[in-house]
């Protein structure tokens, strides 16, 4: 699968093109706050754009979002709880299919009730569940940190420790790590109670 992670926008945002190398399909994650590096990334490895998928409904991710679907031709797609418009709606165990390649739907609540991450067999895009050394925070609307506790340690952490995550933010001291190497040292992958999840600062 080809991989493209870019920093969009004032709040470290990661947004990420992931295309089946055989047949130039290809999905866009979030948005951020700018089109055209993703319009420009895309058309610059002709890929043809058949998704723009939203992590999660924060504006952060998604202002742009109908934006560049449009400019790509794209559905936009969003978990069936999403408050935002979306054309196609998922939830967990769902396939997004391009060309011979498939991304699944992992469904992830926590940081919010939409939340959702993307796998495409090797690469784990997180949106907000998860970055490189912490995880989304659950203090807003529709945020639950027994949730967030599940969707890390019973979901996720169940993934082979060579999947890549690639976080939806550029808060870690790297862009992406796999999993393996980020539960020897997350302290939320650590944690291996709700109790002390919970009490991390």
């Amino acid at each position: 699968m080809l991989v493209r992670q870019m920093a969009v926008g004032p709040m470290q945002n990661f947004v990420y093109l992931l295309a089946d190398k055989s047949g130039g399909e290809g999905l866009v994650v979030d948005s951020g706050w700018e089109t055209k590096p993703i319009v420009n990334a895309a058309n610059k490895a002709n890929v043809k754009v058949k998704f723009a998928v939203a992590t999660h409904n924060h504006f952060d991710h998604t202002s742009s979002l109908r934006e560049l679907a449009d400019s790509l031709g794209a559905k936009v797609v969003a978990h069936r709880r999403s408050p935002i418009e979306h054309d196609i709606s998922v939830d967990g165990g769902d396939v997004l299919a391009l060309g011979k390649a498939e991304v699944r739907v992992i469904y992830t609540p926590g940081h919010t009730e939409d939340s959702i991450c993307l796998h495409d067999g090797e690469d784990l895009f997180t949106g907000d569940t998860l970055f490189i050394g912490n995880c989304g925070r659950t203090d807003l609307p529709g945020g639950s940190s027994r949730e967030l506790f599940r969707s890390l340690h019973d979901v996720i952490m169940r993934l082979p420790p060579s999947t890549i995550i690639y976080p939806g933010h550029d808060y870690g001291d790297v862009p992406h790590r796999s999993l393996g190497e980020e539960a020897l040292s997350n302290p939320v992958l650590l944690a291996r109670t709700y109790a002390e999840f919970f009490g991390i600062p």
